[in-house]
């Protein structure tokens, strides 16, 4: 339950593709101690899963660079995702053609997410952070037979 107006995780992981699995593992963990309604738990893991696969696959950075990965609710109704690479490049969404193999990362994340975006690293920093916000049907915390086991 939460206990404070904002809760906030952070986690750093290699630019390296088990990467995204492992931040769904986390960010599962994570769903489950904020008592996040399943469907809810479910839709942030895809986005959160798309994020961090578009961070690996497309930051164009030496592979020792670390991605950031930062989960937080700022209120009890709303989930925050937010994922930092050493690109600058901002992301941009494109219709991917039937035939390609990849490029519907974002198309998934306009469709599931209630608003997402980027924005370039603060002063001392390089990169950008692409975001994903998730309306929660309930306060997260609240009493619900719908939980992430």
């Amino acid at each position: 339950m939460l206990t404070q107006p904002v809760d906030v995780v952070e986690w750093m992981f290699p630019r390296l593709p088990r990467s995204a699995g492992r931040a769904r593992i986390r960010f599962i963990r994570q769903a489950f101690q904020w008592e996040l309604p399943i469907d809810s738990a479910e839709t942030g893991l895809i986005l959160l899963s798309e994020l961090v696969t578009n961070a690996c696959r497309h930051a164009r950075s030496p592979r020792d660079r670390m991605i950031g990965v930062r989960v937080l609710l700022p209120t009890p109704s709303l989930l925050r995702i937010e994922v930092s690479d050493a690109n600058s490049e901002l992301p941009t969404l494109r219709q991917a053609a039937p035939e390609d193999e990849s490029g519907r990362g974002l198309e998934l994340v306009a469709a599931l997410a209630t608003s997402w975006g980027a924005h370039p690293r603060g002063e001392g920093f390089i990169g950008k952070t692409t975001w994903c916000e998730l309306a929660l049907p309930s306060p997260a915390g609240a009493v619900s037979d719908n939980l992430v086991p």
